[in-house]
């Protein structure tokens, strides 16, 4: 057992204006994307141009992280907060980013960005997809340095005391960056590396993520203001994470049929 680093949540400050660790992770995550679909873009010969990528990544893809993960995460855990300072949606720096909201504004800017330029959303989705991985890992090392996402109670060598607390458990949020980063882009690469049906690899991301994500729950301890949402045991992020479970299902065989 070890007791947490307690981290300054602000990685610089310059005058008036902090940069948190927060802000940084998930700025190396996209960073990390853009690179790993401009490996992709040439290994495979898609045809996107260099500012092409960078509009999608830097422009439509840090808009629909950023907007669908505060507003998912203020609707889905934060709803209490939400209606009593709206101005709390703002509060990026503080944490509270839902992944399942970010999904949503990621697809959301994508469909806007294939209407755009007269392209269907699918293809875009499912070359980005293999990347996206990074980005989550990134977010969940920024969750650990804020202190936030503590596990449950365990007696395992590698349990943490959080501030504050004084048992020690799992330091879930390094689990999920784990489980949802490395293990998940790992997959997805080998699975996107040889041709695809349209559909498929998006589905592969979200069945991927939907069991990784349903594990790694089973170590978290769910959020102090809501605990299990049903029978017991289940956690509002397994709740979540079950419809793209299904739906990933449902984009892999329609991919595979339609292919015929």
């Amino acid at each position: 057992m070890w007791h947490y680093p307690e981290f300054d949540p602000v990685f610089l400050q310059l005058g008036p204006v902090a940069i948190h660790w927060y802000a940084i992770t998930y700025m190396v995550g996209i960073v990390l994307v853009w690179w790993t679909v401009s490996v992709r873009n040439r290994r495979y010969a898609m045809g996107w141009s260099k500012d092409a990528l960078s509009d999608l990544i830097f422009v439509y893809g840090i808009l629909g992280v950023i907007l669908g993960g505060r507003i998912g995460y203020m609707l889905f855990y934060g709803t209490a907060d939400l209606i009593a300072n709206p101005l709390n949606l703002l509060k990026v720096w503080q944490g509270g980013m839902s992944f399942h909201g970010g999904m949503l504004g990621v697809f959301i800017a994508a469909l806007v960005y294939a209407r755009r330029h007269q392209l269907s959303v699918f293809p875009i989705i499912d070359f980005v997809a293999p990347s996206i991985p990074l980005a989550l890992g990134c977010g969940r090392i920024g969750n650990f340095i804020n202190g936030e996402l503590p596990g449950r109670a365990s007696e395992l060598p590698w349990a943490v005391i959080y501030p504050g607390d004084y048992i020690a458990r799992h330091p879930s949020s390094l689990y999920q960056a784990m489980a949802e980063g490395l293990v998940l882009f790992g997959i997805l690469w080998i699975y996107a590396a040889r041709p695809r049906p349209t559909m498929a690899v998006s589905g592969a991301f979200l069945v991927g993520y939907g069991l990784l994500r349903l594990l790694t729950e089973f170590f978290r301890e769910p959020d102090a203001h809501m605990g299990f949402v049903a029978f017991g045991w289940i956690t509002t992020g397994q709740l979540l994470s079950l419809p793209m479970l299904i739906l990933g299902v449902g984009l892999i065989s329609f991919g595979y049929v339609d292919k015929r």
